[in-house]
């Protein structure tokens, strides 16, 4: 097989002859999804109702489901794949190894007579498993430009840590986030022994069971809605409370707030309110790590995914550039 990838004008990453990542094609069988966020999840229900083979971690498929309500309940329609444990098809043998991202992440290898092309999706590259060796790699460039760096020099998540304790004298802290993001926050606050009771509304409390169900330890978990959940709110005593990015605008207004967004590069924590402050914690790599994980992987040629954040073709420029490795942008803008 001569090693084939792209990325089409739909966002789906092609790989080999069989397989679409992370959106619809028509022609291939395998659609594989890389992760439960929505810019991954595009046409899902399409290759459901077209007799598509979906594959995904069993992780990625729960979240899916509470998240975005995506999957039918008996689950009949999705194949779920264990890390490292490939399936076959023609001749294709596709493989999902782990990355660090949200639960369940995943990259993707296909290998057919001797050729490997894979797809990293979204990943911090310190926790992600590296795809040695590939003829041609399509990698993520959400922080594909060269502006995109965190220099710190800190512990960001000392410093969360930190900045939730200091600010629980004061009652009720609100943190703001994305699915995912959130239970990560929550994971590092239970294990630093943070120990009060965590809130959260009905989504956020739904998925934060999902994630548990799948190894993470999460702390004292409150529906908002409850009883307790509703006095510790009302009375702003000494809890964190959990919220999507969505409910910025309209919860906790008078409280203390920590938002955490991945698009802060130039300190780790600025204080952008009497009491709200937003925190550089991602999970995604920065611009570094991309060109890190390039280097470390060694293929032979590079495409950057331009679909999702146009970063692409700077991404393409600089490994071009500074790795001397072929690489270019798809779909092209």
């Amino acid at each position: 097989m001569q090693a084939q990838a792209s990325v089409n004008e739909r966002g789906a990453v092609l790989l080999g002859n069989s397989v679409a990542c992370d959106a619809f094609d028509a022609e291939r069988l395998f659609h594989v999804v890389t992760h439960a966020h929505a810019d991954h999840l595009s046409g899902l229900r399409k290759s459901m109702r077209s007799g598509k083979r979906v594959l995904m971690t069993a992780a990625t498929r729960d979240l899916a489901e509470i998240i975005y309500g995506l999957l039918p309940h008996n689950g009949n329609s999705v194949e779920v794949m264990d890390y490292g444990k490939p399936v076959e098809y023609d001749g294709e043998r596709v493989t999902l190894v782990k990355a660090d991202h949200i639960l369940g992440a995943a990259q993707v290898l296909v290998e057919n007579s001797g050729a490997r092309v894979a797809y990293t999706g979204d990943f911090r590259v310190d926790g992600t498993e590296p795809l040695l060796d590939c003829d041609v790699m399509v990698v993520e460039a959400t922080y594909g430009n060269p502006a995109c760096k965190r220099s710190f020099g800190l512990d960001v998540k000392e410093l969360l840590i930190s900045l939730v304790e200091k600010n629980l004298r004061y009652g009720t802290v609100y943190v703001f986030g994305y699915y995912g993001k959130l239970q990560e926050i929550m994971q590092i606050l239970h294990e630093a022994d943070v120990s009060v009771p965590f809130v959260m509304p009905e989504r956020v409390y739904r998925v934060s069971k999902v994630c548990e169900q799948h190894g993470m330890h999460l702390g004292n978990l409150t529906h908002a809605s409850a009883k307790e959940g509703r006095e510790l709110l009302d009375g702003n005593l000494p809890c964190v409370a959990f919220y999507h990015m969505n409910a910025r605008n309209s919860v906790g207004l008078h409280a203390s707030r920590i938002c955490v967004s991945g698009w802060e590069f130039h300190s780790p924590c600025k204080q952008i309110g009497e009491r709200e402050y937003l925190v550089a914690f991602s999970d995604h790599s920065d611009f570094q790590g991309l060109l890190e994980y390039v280097e470390r992987c060694k293929p032979k040629r590079v495409i950057t995914d331009n679909y999702r954040v146009s970063h692409g073709a700077t991404l393409a420029k600089e490994i071009n550039r500074r790795l001397g490795i072929p690489a270019v942008a798809m779909p092209g803008k």
